[in-house]
């Protein structure tokens, strides 16, 4: 069954399709032909911003996580063999905490059909019944509708494979940069909690999945290539700023509890 063309969710994409259109023709005196492309860009940071609660709440999870986690090993270590022991002195101290095992679990989960609405915006040639009109607009000169494989097949390169490349330079240069935080911080992981070497090489070989952008961005419209572009900058630097403030946060907490 194809969810998007369940009532309500072809409900919503039509609302979005009609937003991301209103937004076009709002730029079109100043943006010219590129007002689709500016909009689809208007639209994925306005859902951003929508999201930046659900995001906030991730990082307080994750620091939360990173603060416990030499306790939980102290406590997994003096529990080891009797796991029901473990299990309640582990709701203890997240209780002592005031924290949760699940945080930012249900967050995560949250804006996951955010996004899919989204993205599906920008993939289907068709929605509620009648024809992506944006799918049809053109960024420099490329449809949005065009994805990269089309365009290596089709033999026409120029203009549309630079505007590709040129993605896929900021998508893989996001991917870069999102893989060194993430070492950066399960390095920092590694030496507050102690993790098993096993565990850091499966989180080695994780910090790559980021590059798969990369090869959906050639596969996808022009149109989605353009939003994961943008989603995905947008996601690296959200994350920087909202860990920092999470993190200040825990501090002042810990300050406050041992005064």
């Amino acid at each position: 069954m194809d969810l998007y063309s369940f009532a309500p969710i072809a409900a919503l994409l039509e609302l979005a399709s009609t937003a991301v259109n209103g937004l076009a023709s709002l730029f079109a005196p100043l943006a010219g032909a590129q007002a689709m492309a500016l909009a689809i860009v208007a639209l994925t940071v306005l859902v951003r911003i929508a999201l930046i609660p659900i995001g906030m709440s991730q990082a307080r999870a994750e620091v939360t996580r990173l603060r416990l986690a030499p306790k939980l090993r102290e406590l997994q270590s003096r529990h080891k063999k009797n796991p029901e022991k473990l299990q309640r002195a582990t709701m203890e101290l997240y209780a002592e905490e005031k924290a949760s095992p699940f945080a930012g679990i249900g967050p995560a989960l949250a804006q996951a059909p955010v996004l899919s609405l989204v993205y599906g915006l920008f993939i289907l040639p068709t929605i509620n019944g009648h024809p992506n009109a944006l799918l049809g607009e053109t960024f420099f000169g490329v449809p949005l509708g065009t994805s990269f494989l089309s365009i290596l097949n089709g033999g026409a390169f120029w203009p549309g494979a630079a505007v590709f490349l040129g993605l896929f330079a900021v998508i893989a240069a996001v991917a870069f940069t999102s893989r060194r935080v993430m070492l950066a911080q399960q390095q920092q992981q590694q030496d507050q909690a102690g993790a098993p070497a096993a565990m850091a090489a499966i989180s080695g070989v994780l910090s790559w999945l980021p590059f798969i952008t990369v090869f959906f961005a050639m596969i996808v419209p022009l149109a989605a290539a353009l939003y994961l572009t943008v989603t995905t900058t947008w996601t690296l630097g959200e994350r920087a700023v909202l860990r920092r403030r999470a993190e200040a946060r825990g501090t002042r907490f810990s300050d406050a509890a041992t005064s």
